[in-house]
């Protein structure tokens, strides 16, 4: 039988899951990093309404990158917190900055694509091993995000 980490789960997966996490922690570090900048940069007739909404998201964010980290340190590991690493591993590229909302919308969406393939990913293998921690946790995630990402999309419509 496989090792168990205190939580009951198999240590070897909870490893592979935990760098799948602190691979999901960089992309959200930067994806909250570019949507205040947005927030801070945003010109045009959209102003009022993009800057309030960019400001929810990056408060969104803030609160994700904690629980991400939290749960991998519930897995018995450490949370990668060194930016110069997010940079290295996120897919989400790092934003040159915006002022356009449409561009700042499309590089939101572009980013949210990249959580959601990652964050099924995460769900795929917590469920595999029965961790109902990170499956729950992903799934909400998934579930939040799908329906932002039509509210953005549905602002991008002509």
């Amino acid at each position: 039988m496989s090792e168990l980490n205190r939580i009951g789960l198999d240590a070897g997966k909870s490893q592979e899951l935990a760098d799948l996490l602190n691979d999901l922690l960089s992309n959200y570090s930067i994806f909250y990093q570019n949507t205040r900048g947005y927030h801070w940069n945003i010109q045009g007739e959209k102003f009022f309404e993009l800057h309030v909404k960019f400001e929810e998201l990056y408060n969104d964010l803030f609160v994700k990158i904690d629980e991400i980290a939290e749960r991998v340190l519930t897995l018995g590991y450490s949370p990668d917190h060194k930016f110069s690493k997010y940079l290295d591993g996120s897919s989400i590229p790092e934003s040159d900055e915006v002022k356009n909302g449409r561009k700042a919308v499309e590089e939101i969406l572009d980013a949210f694509k990249v959580l959601l393939v990652k964050q099924r990913q995460i769900l795929d293998l917590s469920a595999d091993i029965d961790d109902e921690g990170t499956n729950a946790q992903m799934s909400d995630y998934i579930r939040e995000q799908e329906k932002t990402v039509w509210m953005y999309s549905a602002f991008l419509k002509k």
